[in-house]
């Protein structure tokens, strides 16, 4: 995936939303305010499952412990297309479900609405 499959990808997701909090350049995606994926000029970070985010750091070159983020819950893929898009699409995935997971009941309802 590139940055504008990424970028589509990311947007797909029900109830996201986008902004520029860190300035031109890192786009942010956040479901009910929280963030789901950061886009930058180094790649996508998505946040992830403590021990599955050690086990694709070591099956992928191109994911490394999340860039200036909590290295436990957060990855960083460079897209460089060694991650196969599928992959990366369901680590998208993954990373909201993750966020939408720690929503309140009210919160997780009105994204289905």
């Amino acid at each position: 995936m590139d940055r504008e499959a990424v970028t589509a990808a990311c947007r797909g997701q029900a109830g996201a939303t986008e902004d520029y909090p860190f300035g031109e350049g890192v786009l942010v995606f956040k479901v009910a305010g929280k963030v789901f994926a950061i886009l930058a000029d180094n790649g996508v970070s998505l946040k992830c499952d403590p021990g599955f985010a050690e086990i694709i750091r070591q099956h992928y070159p191109a994911v490394t412990a999340g860039y200036h983020l909590d290295k436990r819950h957060w990855n960083t893929i460079q897209l460089d297309g060694t991650v196969p898009d599928d992959q990366l699409q369901d680590w998208i995935e993954d990373s909201y479900a993750l966020v939408v997971a720690g929503l309140s009941r009210a919160q997780r309802g009105s994204l289905t609405e």
